[in-house]
């Protein structure tokens, strides 16, 4: 810095002594910020050192984000749309045909079956028509896959409005090849799957003798 006098050079060496003693100052305050800083820390420490941890309590403690995260996983989903709804209820509730009856039917295979649980009286009674037939399903003219949808769709809604005792036509096999009810195998193996069936017997005469089953449901359930 070129200097034209010594006015010049009192001037610039008064600056450096007032940014000398500027830098000091703030020197110290910056040391006297770190040593209160100290000291409260000491005391703190001083203050809890005899504290000792509360045991874990079972009282529910509200906290809001996790209580936000707990009532977003029980908010219900997007409602289905029928089509949704449809699919649903097919994949969970399709019927196999291959399941396998052996065993399951009782001492005459093709005329009573009785779910795990219940009673022989409960079949003794269905013969004997107790529970007077409600209603019944004629499956004559369906092919397979038809006749295992209507079959479900049938004992579900069935069940759902409280009927107990159905009939199910499923024919004699006069019209199959090789003049064999195809349908009434398949019948007993969609049957003994379907939760709604409590037990069935093959039909009396007057009820359509070996062509058609009786079917008893379970009551339905109280809402």
């Amino acid at each position: 810095m070129a200097m034209k006098d010594f006015g010049d050079l009192k001037s610039f060496r008064d600056r450096l002594k007032e940014e000398e003693r500027l830098r000091a100052i703030e020197k110290a305050e910056r040391e006297r910020r770190e040593r209160i800083e100290r000291e409260n820390a000491a005391t703190f420490r001083g203050a809890v050192k005899d504290v000792v941890q509360m045991p874990e309590s079972d009282r529910y403690v509200w906290r809001p984000a996790q209580e936000a995260e707990r009532l977003a996983a029980r908010a219900p989903a997007r409602p289905r749309t029928a089509a949704e709804e449809t699919a649903a209820v097919l994949r969970e509730s399709m019927l196999s045909d291959g399941f396998d009856v052996d065993g399951l039917l009782a001492e005459e295979p093709s005329l009573s079956w009785s779910a795990p649980g219940v009673g022989p009286d409960v079949v003794k009674r269905l013969r004997k028509r107790y529970w007077p037939v409600e209603d019944e399903l004629d499956l004559h003219g369906l092919n397979r896959d038809l006749a295992r949808r209507q079959v479900d769709a049938y004992l579900r809604k069935s069940s759902k409005r409280g009927v107990r005792c159905v009939r199910i036509i499923h024919g004699v096999g006069y019209g199959s090849a090789g003049g064999e009810p195809v349908l009434r195998g398949m019948l007993h193996s969609w049957l003994v799957q379907t939760a709604e069936v409590v037990a069935f017997v093959a039909a009396g005469r007057t009820d359509g003798g070996h062509g058609a089953l009786v079917v008893l449901l379970r009551p339905a359930l109280e809402d």
